[in-house]
């Protein structure tokens, strides 16, 4: 009798407490490798908010919901409330130990307040920005849950107040040079998501941007197959939220797809994003940060 009842244990019950232990675990096992359908999902629900300009109940509601999920899949955030030239700023700050950081991986999540590139009537609607914000939001989102333990020490930074610069008295990316203004580390690289989702993907190299990470990202996309999403072409030069950091010496990459028909238009919608480019562009920078010593 006792053989069967340890025979019992080690068939049923103990299987059965580390399944429980495992569903638990805020970074499962179902989160091992990136899922852009998943990465996608965090797209549609940062759309079903709205519109996500300053001070509205949108803006606030991403606020919640990147936290939330930030803290679903085993990070700390914080939310550094500050201003830039007289605005306010809510940038979001994560981490998953009290290390410096030595990377930055960032995205914006505001939206732009008027889609001014529209033609008519219709530059009095505000951009509800699936591509141009959801998509590196979603990207480092799904990162958070997929990156494995043990990474070299890294900050998922959410900037605020990207999108706005010319309407109503803003500038350009005030909120990463609120970040950078007050930064007391000097990480060794900046990478920022912008403008990723695009289902015809075209990434060209930014101009401004630090050739040695170029050559290793663009390099471990090519390893990967996605050297055609990847092009080994400069073409665009950018104001970013790469760069406050190039400006303080930080060496940064802006990760961006320019080459987008609904740029700060109404049709900036849910539809145009492809789960398939987020996986492109998510599985090439979580291969490239394993690779980091």
């Amino acid at each position: 009798m006792r053989k069967y009842r340890v025979l019992f244990l080690l068939v049923i019950v103990v299987p059965l407490i580390a399944l429980v232990i495992w569903r638990l675990t805020p970074l499962n096992r179902q989160s091992a490798q990136f899922d852009g359908q998943r990465a996608y999902q965090d797209v549609v629900a940062q759309i079903a908010f709205g519109p996500r300009i300053p001070d509205s109940r949108a803006h606030a509601d991403t606020i919640t919901y990147i936290q939330e999920e930030l803290r679903k899949a085993g990070w700390q955030s914080k939310i550094q409330m500050t201003d830039w030239k007289g605005f306010s700023v809510q940038n979001i700050i994560a981490s998953r130990s009290d290390h410096a950081p030595q990377i930055i991986l960032g995205a914006h999540y505001d939206s732009r307040l008027l889609a001014d590139q529209d033609p008519g009537s219709g530059r009095v609607a505000p951009v509800p920005g699936a591509n141009d914000g959801a998509s590196g939001v979603a990207v480092l989102l799904e990162l958070a849950r997929s990156l494995p333990a043990g990474i070299t020490p890294t900050w998922l930074v959410f900037f605020d107040a990207e999108d706005n610069g010319g309407l109503a008295g803003r500038e350009w990316i005030m909120g990463s040079h609120a970040f950078v203004s007050v930064l007391t580390y000097h990480p060794r690289a900046a990478i920022i998501l912008d403008m990723v989702g695009d289902a015809d993907l075209n990434i060209y190299i930014e101009q401004n941007s630090n050739a040695a990470l170029v050559s290793e990202i663009w390099g471990q996309a090519a390893k990967l197959g996605y050297g055609k999403q990847f092009i080994q072409t400069v073409k665009y030069s950018m104001v970013d939220d790469h760069t406050p950091f190039l400006a303080a010496g930080i060496p940064a990459v802006d990760i961006i797809d320019f080459d987008y028909p609904y740029w700060h238009t109404a049709a900036d919608t849910a539809d145009k994003v492809s789960s398939k480019s987020l996986q492109i562009v998510g599985e090439t920078i979580r291969t490239w940060l394993i690779t980091q010593k």
